[in-house]
Parts: C-alpha cells; structure tokens; sequence
C-alpha cells in the first residue's frame, strides 16, 4: 500500500566530466583585481564562464514522493539506476551546506528542497536556446528532451527508449502541440513533473553536480575568521583567572549572533549576479564572515578587517542588488548585511 503514494518525477541533470589536464593547471589571478588586494587569487572568470570538458544533460525518470527532497532522487539515482553520477551532501538536514546547487535556475540545498516546491511543467521551466539565452514565454514552451519526450521517447540511465506506437517528432504540428502533449501524458501517468539541476553558479565545475567552492574558502581564509582578542586574561580578586574573561552584553550578542550562523554553503554567492557572472568580487560570503568579527565587541582587529576588505574587489564591488538574501538556508538577510559593513567601511 505504501507503494501507491509513489508517482515519478523527471530529473535534467547537467553532466560535467573535465579533460584530464584539466586538474593539473594552475589557477591563475583575476586580471581585473589591484595588485594590492589580497583577493586576487582563484579561479579566473574565463574558468568560471567556459569549463573545459564534455557537458551534456541528462534525463532521469525515478519514482518518487512529493514529500521527497531532491537529495533522496540523486540518491535513489546513485544507487539504482546510474553510480556515475556525481554530487556532494553530508548532513542531509540543511546544516553543513556541502549540497548547494542550482535547481530550475535557482541556487539553494538538495537537502531541503522537496519535489512538491520544485517540479514543475516543462512549460514552466525557462528555455535555453543554442546560444545559452534563457527564455521565457510561449513561444519556446518545450526544450528538446520534452519534444523527444512528446513523441514517444524516454530518457532513463542515458539510453532512449521508444515506443513504438508513437508518432515521429517531426509530426507535431507545433511547439504549441507538442507542449499540450506532454501536459496530458504527464496528467494521464500522475508525474511530479520536471527538475533541472546544475552545479553552483560562479564555481568552475568539479564534475556534474560538484563544484569548486575553493575560491570562496580561501576568500574567507584570507580574512582570518577568527576571534582576535587581546590576550588580557581577567582575573579574580584572589589573581586567579576568571573563566568569564569574555563576557557579553546580549546586546553585544546580538550584532554578531545571526552571521555565526553562516555555514559557507556558497548560495549567496551563486545568487550575486557580481560574483556569478565572473566578475572580480570577494563574494557576500566572506563579508559576512568579516562583518561577523567587525561587529564582535570582543575583537580588537576590527579596523584591520575593514582595511582589508575596501577594496576595488571588495565592499566596493557590491552593487546592491540583494539577490544574496533570497535562499540563504540559515535565514541570514546577506543584503542587508551588505549594506551595513559597506556602510561601516565608509564611515570609519
């Protein structure tokens, strides 16, 4: 009976395998960061923008729950159907961030998102022609594997299975048609619908779904995030030392606590259309961890790590388009954020 609750659901994997000489080269700096900036290293925008290797999308079509998440169809597709396939996760509960990835364009974490809040029609999904434009509307309502799907062909494991009662593709009369199709096969055969996934947006990819996220790591890195005291030790009035040497006000608390919770899961910045798009930019990942220690009353470098963020690749690259906050999994408003230490470096 429990077998009854399970539909299917399309998956539109892009595949990823890089060249063999690909891992043996050395990244090179950013051409456009000041040779002063301590940011200049990672991967260039030419990495990020053109991976070198063999890229192809591949369909899946699994059963599943609409309570599933994501992650348990990669899963379900790892074990039973394709052992090829490459993806991280660990936790699998939202806390660690390793499973960020682009799904229906959007960046967020296998781990929580559920096949009822992301599948969704073909007609739904955003197009992307030859060319790599993305559109929306009527006019482009099916992509390719829909049509071949319309018309009778399967992709599941990579091979194509055809029906042999189906009638050719060439036969639809129009994109129209073809979608109205499709609507109906899905209808008749209880599908979820379709999901595409990618690797994180402004990484170089890794392998299918696993990208890079080193740069944004040694970014933070860069910023010594860690707390910086002044070594003075509190004493009791005995010269004993004083376990409570750092206490807190909980107003003190309160300018820092939020960000601690920044797990560098890589979401903003595949949602910053300034770091995604290759741009030479520290990325909201690493000011949220500087902001965290600038606004910690316990820190004595606060000014150091104000110095070394204003830079022309630093806070005065953000342009405050606050698509960082969108999905960020620990519910930290990256925008505002932005705003705030852009605001603080300015002023000091």
């Amino acid at each position: 009976m429990a077998e009854a609750n399970y539909t299917t659901v399309t998956l539109q994997v892009h595949r990823f395998t890089p060249r063999a000489e690909r891992a043996e080269r050395a990244r090179g700096g950013s051409p456009f960061a000041r040779k002063s900036s301590p940011f200049g290293g990672g991967a260039d925008a030419s990495a990020r923008r053109r991976p070198r290797g063999k890229q192809w999308v591949q369909e899946y079509i699994i059963p599943a729950r609409p309570e599933d998440t994501v992650l348990d169809c990669l899963m379900t597709i790892k074990r039973m159907v394709d052992p090829t396939l490459a993806f991280r996760y660990s936790c699998g509960h939202g806390m660690c961030g390793s499973d960020a990835v682009s799904i229906n364009g959007t960046p967020t974490l296998l781990c929580t998102a559920s096949v009822r809040d992301w599948a969704k029609q073909p007609s739904a999904l955003p197009q992307v022609d030859n060319e790599g434009f993305r559109h929306i509307g009527s006019e482009r309502a099916v992509p390719a594997e829909s049509e071949a799907t319309a018309a009778g062909t399967l992709s599941i494991d990579g091979a194509d299975r055809t029906d042999a009662n189906a009638t050719d593709a060439t036969d639809a009369p129009d994109t129209a048609a073809a979608t109205s199709a499709v609507s109906n096969t899905q209808a008749a055969s209880g599908s979820l619908g379709v999901i595409e996934l990618a690797p994180l947006p402004g990484f170089p990819p890794q392998r299918d779904l696993i990208a890079d996220i080193d740069p944004m790591l040694n970014q933070i890195r860069k910023l010594t995030p860690y707390l910086q005291a002044d070594g003075v030790l509190a004493t009791t009035s005995e010269g004993k030392v004083d376990v409570f040497e750092y206490l807190q006000h909980p107003d003190q608390l309160a300018k820092y606590e939020t960000l601690s919770n920044c797990i560098a899961c890589g979401v903003c910045e595949g949602s910053c259309p300034v770091f995604a798009g290759g741009d030479a930019f520290i990325g909201p990942a690493a000011l949220v961890w500087s902001s965290r220690f600038i606004n910690d009353s316990r820190d004595t470098k606060a000014m150091a790590r104000m110095d070394a963020i204003d830079t022309t690749d630093g806070v005065a690259a953000c342009q405050s388009v606050r698509a960082c906050s969108r999905h960020c999994p620990r519910g930290i408003d990256v925008g505002e954020e932005m705003w705030q230490i852009v605001a603080k470096v300015r002023e000091r």
